[in-house]
Parts: C-alpha cells; structure tokens; sequence
C-alpha cells in the first residue's frame, strides 16, 4: 500500500510536468504498479500522451486506460470530413504507401486497414490520424506483411537488442514463430521494455509481438 501511494504520486507529478496534458480532470488509481486512469481529456491525442507519460514513471508495470475523449463543441467533426482529412494526410505521408491503406470512420471512430511491408509504415498511419481534430479513437488493423524467412528473424532480433544501449540484452528471452515474436524475461524499467519492442518491430518479416517481459521491482 505505501509504495501504491508513493508511485501514485511521481504519476500525478509526471502528468502534471506534461505540458500537453492537463492533469485537473485524470483519475489515478494504484494497486500492486498497475495505474488506472479515468475521467476525460479533449483529445485523442491527450489520450495518449497522457498513457506514455505514465508508462515512464518508475515503478509502473501495467496501465489500465479509463480515459474519455471529450471533444469540445467546436472541436467535433462529421465522420465524412474526419475521413477526408484522414485520406489526404495519408497521402501526403511519404513514409507511408501510396494507395495501401483503407479508412473507416463511425462516430469520430478511425478503423485503419490494408496491408503494408513493414511496421513502422503502420506505426505511422496511425500517428498520423491520432492527430486529427475530431478523432476520439483509433482502430489499426492494418497488416503487416512478412519479407523474409522467420529462420532469420532471431539472429537478426538478438544482433538488433545487443546494438542497444537502452536494453540488457542478456536479459531478454526471443522465441520465433512464423512472424511471431514472443518476448520473455525481465527488465528494470518500462521504458527499456518499450525499447526492446522498438527493436523487434524494426526488424523486417515481423507481424505479431507477444510481450511477456516482465518489470523487475525498484
């Protein structure tokens, strides 16, 4: 309970620290690290900042996002338009491919879908649309496309984490199916864990990670 109560309050800190975020009407709730947080922010985009500022807080294993999106009147937008404006900055995106990925748009609801080569092209139609006025959600079911044989996505996922000077790679455990990644063992922080799924999505042929990394205690 009082380290509950400690982490509760480097969260309330981070939160109020983020400049993008304003903290007055979040919710925070601590049990064994897991954070939740509840109440309403003005953006999608808050949203998500909001979660990632947690997540770098030492001590914080898991976030149970509670969060509503509450657009100001001024700030909602018709689902036509929210879909239009979707399509252009997709197009005008050069890290993304031309033409490769569809949109869906239900009451401010954004469903990404298509098929693209690598991850982080998907990684970036989603950037991109989480950006838009009026969105409240963002669904990514875009998949990703295996490029290369899964014989060679360890070697070259375990040669990418020993690169890094963020990761104890000897701490990491990879296993590979098909284009599969499942992670295991422990790391001291949420953000080397972060960065250790950085490093697999990078790796070309990968579709799914399985993140079973477990936080060491502080």
């Amino acid at each position: 309970m009082k380290d509950d109560l400690k982490l509760q309050q480097r969260v309330i800190d981070e939160l109020e620290f983020e400049p993008q975020v304003d903290a007055a009407h979040i919710g925070i709730s601590v049990r064994d690290g897991v954070v939740t947080l509840s109440g309403h922010v003005s953006s999608f985009v808050e949203k998500f900042t909001a979660e990632r500022a947690v997540r770098r807080v030492v001590g914080v294993k898991a976030v149970a996002q509670e969060l509503e999106v509450r657009l100001p009147s001024e700030a909602k937008t018709a689902d036509d338009e929210i879909a239009a404006r979707a399509v252009k900055i997709l197009t005008w995106d050069a890290l993304v491919p031309n033409g490769a990925i569809t949109v869906k748009v239900e009451h401010g609801i954004v469903t990404l879908g298509g098929r693209v080569n690598w991850h982080h092209q998907r990684a970036e139609a989603e950037y991109d649309i989480r950006k838009l006025n009026g969105v409240v959600a963002v669904i990514n079911d875009i998949a990703v496309v295996p490029r290369v044989e899964p014989a060679d996505l360890r070697g070259k996922i375990r040669a990418a984490l020993e690169r890094n000077a963020e990761i104890e790679a000897d701490n990491v455990i990879i296993s590979v199916s098909g284009g599969t990644v499942t992670l295991g063992g422990k790391v001291s922080a949420w953000a080397e864990r972060e960065a250790v799924e950085r490093a697999v999505w990078s790796a070309p042929g990968v579709t799914n990670v399985d993140d079973r990394i477990e936080l060491a205690r502080p």
